[in-house]
């Protein structure tokens, strides 16, 4: 089937990326490589040796390669293939390519339930606790890269994020080409997601907390580069978040239905401790100091129930929904 009008135009950075020449290396156990353009304002070494250890320092960790035994073996390239020498200058603009070493790294066996797969997109039900991009303590670990090494697809990419601490209802293209008009429906806001969260309201909660009650929650969230955490602040709300709620358990706690209307990082988790009811299972807000000493540990319980949406490239409409549970509670929800 063919889409039934045009697909939304595709993000400036989305144009860059559809533009860029393949990567000159493969990729190495599902793990794309290492790209480093020289800035414009490059004021580093100016060697290509020298200056790949002064932006990347663990280059030059004890335990891994010697960086100029991987340059004498050719492993460091440029744009179009060639090896870069060691003592080759740098100049801005120009790339150099090479492959991480990983650390050690436990990875313990997983089952992803796969829910839509074709020629287009794969959607699979994210377990908790399983970051979705390689990074940190987290690479082969990742989705994505288990995912890669699972179905063999060198081009799969998540069109969307899900924290590590977060499971449920994840999709994925499969083609480059078709990658940008998925990430701009995304980024559009033209794809209901829907999550379950149960809290536990603390005194003095403003959240409703009848069955069958409705709000919707406006903030201003800002989450800066290095920040651990997102932030409420004063000011004209950027994130919004339509909530029912959906049953009232033994205990106070609350099972929620939540719609975010707009995807700021953390947005539910930060919307809700905000208003006296952090998720149950959470380990970053209020704070971590607090919510190291107020948890009860085990699984955050978020779930990505869902995701509905007309598919940019086919027409179809796509409505996929997860099969986990919420995680142990009192009681389950019973419809």
């Amino acid at each position: 089937m063919s889409a039934s009008g045009p697909g939304p135009r595709p993000g400036r950075a989305a144009r860059r990326r559809a533009r860029r020449p393949p990567a000159p290396l493969p990729q190495r156990d599902g793990l794309d490589p290492v790209r480093w353009s020289v800035p414009p304002a490059w004021d580093g070494p100016t060697t290509a040796l020298a200056a790949l250890l002064h932006r990347f320092p663990p280059l030059a960790a004890p335990a891994a390669t010697s960086l100029a035994d991987r340059f004498r073996a050719g492993e460091v390239v440029r744009t179009d293939g060639t090896p870069w020498a060691a003592e080759d200058a740098v100049h801005p603009g120009e790339e150099l390519w090479f492959h991480r070493e990983l650390a050690a790294e436990e990875v313990p066996p997983a089952r992803i339930p796969v829910l839509l797969h074709d020629a287009h997109l794969l959607v699979v039900d994210k377990p908790y606790d399983m970051a979705t991009m390689p990074r940190g303590a987290h690479v082969r670990s990742s989705l994505l890269v288990r995912l890669r090494r699972e179905t063999g697809i060198a081009e799969l990419s998540p069109l969307h994020r899900l924290d590590r601490r977060t499971a449920g209802v994840i999709a994925l293209g499969i083609r480059a080409e078709e990658r940008s008009a998925y990430q701009q429906l995304f980024a559009a806001r033209a794809v209901r997601k829907e999550y379950l969260a149960r809290v536990r309201p603390a005194e003095g909660s403003t959240l409703p907390k009848a069955v069958g009650e409705r709000a919707l929650l406006e903030d201003r969230l800002e989450k800066h580069h290095g920040e651990l955490t997102t932030r409420v602040l004063p000011g004209e709300p950027n994130s919004s978040t339509e909530l029912e709620v959906l049953d009232v358990e033994a205990d106070g706690t609350l099972l929620l239905r939540l719609v975010p209307l707009t995807g700021r990082t953390h947005q539910l988790r930060a919307q809700l401790s905000s208003r006296g009811a952090p998720i149950v299972g959470e380990d970053l807000y209020p704070s971590p100091a607090e919510a190291a000493r107020t948890a009860g540990g085990g699984a955050l319980q978020l779930l990505a129930r869902g995701l509905a949406f007309t598919d940019p490239v086919t027409g179809e409409a796509r409505h996929v929904t997860s099969t986990r549970t919420l995680g142990p509670g009192p009681r389950t929800l019973a419809r």
